[in-house]
């Protein structure tokens, strides 16, 4: 488990720790942060080997969620985490599954990216003010839409909101 956590879910993360759910996980950066600082983590992902180490730390959900059904239908999180991952047909699956009054942060590559590395597939590419449009309705805490330059320069759309007591 290699890699720095989100600046951004540690900036947004609420207190206390309770349920979290870390949605593609991958190596584990984020769940293993959370997991640490008390939280509750379920991690899902389709890459069995680079989630066999998280086990000790958290709950992990084997799926291929961009090929199979959502495999977490009538739960819900306190907090949800997407990092670095896009697939547009889960955004209803995602908002459903952060409980009334929870939090979302998500942050990944916006249009723009694909000319400065990958993915350089549009479909994987967030749009101008996509995340403010699909969540609008949430109280928006914090969103960025922009070019971050330096060592590893790239185009990011990020988003910490909290879903509202009632609806949506």
């Amino acid at each position: 488990m290699t890699g720095t956590p989100s600046a951004w879910l540690q900036r947004f993360a609420p207190s206390p720790p309770a349920r979290a759910l870390d949605v593609a996980c991958g190596s584990g950066r984020n769940l293993r942060w959370l997991a640490e600082a008390g939280w509750r983590v379920t991690g899902v992902d389709r890459d069995t080997d680079a989630t066999a180490p998280l086990r000790a730390l958290a709950e992990i959900v084997d799926a291929d969620i961009e090929n199979g059904p959502w495999p977490l239908d009538g739960r819900q999180f306190d907090l949800v985490v997407v990092c670095n991952y896009l697939w547009r047909p889960l955004f209803d699956a995602i908002r459903c599954a952060v409980k009334p009054g929870g939090w979302l942060i998500w942050e990944t590559f916006a249009d723009g990216q694909q000319t400065i590395g990958r993915p350089s597939r549009p479909d994987f590419l967030l749009r101008r003010g996509e995340l403010l449009r699909v969540f609008g309705e949430w109280r928006i805490v914090a969103y960025e839409d922009l070019f971050e330059g330096g060592v590893n320069p790239r185009f990011v759309q990020r988003v910490a909101a909290i879903r509202p007591p009632t609806a949506a």
